[in-house]
């Protein structure tokens, strides 16, 4: 049997928290939201386009709100997003999970997750007319945000407007 003396327990103790802090600074630094970004990138620079870019109208987005295997679609000014490379945050479960499959517009100028903020299904579009310029200028800031950084594969079209 092996003895360790006291300057092996130094050793040791060393190597464990070297290993420690590279295992930090591996979640820091190289996460997997720099693996989705490259992704991302990757599917915006032609790798892989949308299939097909349409009109969505609430009830129809609001099925893409990633459960089980569906991707994660929102709405902001009009414009429909694919978020699924985000889906940790705009997924079942996620902090913006409020948003999936829905108008995101009014919840993000309001910075806002609460479920008023969200237009029903059975309601016409929301026109944002109220919005403060305050709210209006936080608005266009996620909106190009979020249209940077994922694809853009539709608009959001009141039913009326669909069945025209």
């Amino acid at each position: 049997m092996i003895e360790l003396t006291e300057e092996t327990y130094k050793y040791i103790n060393w190597f464990l928290i070297g290993l420690i802090i590279l295992s930090i600074a591996r979640r820091l630094f190289f996460s997997k939201d720099t693996r989705r970004e490259d992704y991302v990138k990757k599917m915006q620079q032609g790798d892989k386009k949308p299939a097909l870019f349409k009109d969505f109208t609430p009830t129809v987005l609001a099925k893409f709100n990633g459960e089980g295997r569906k991707p994660v679609l929102i709405a902001v000014k009009g414009d429909v997003l694919d978020v699924t490379a985000g889906k940790s945050f705009y997924g079942p479960g996620g902090p913006y999970s409020n948003f999936a499959g829905r108008d995101a517009s009014r919840g993000l100028a309001k910075n806002s997750f609460d479920e008023d903020v969200i237009t029903p299904l059975d309601e016409p579009i929301d026109t944002l007319e109220d919005l403060t310029a305050e709210e209006k200028v936080a608005l266009d800031e996620w909106h190009a945000k979020l249209k940077g950084k994922y694809i853009h594969v539709g608009r959001l079209v009141n039913e009326t407007a669909k069945t025209k």
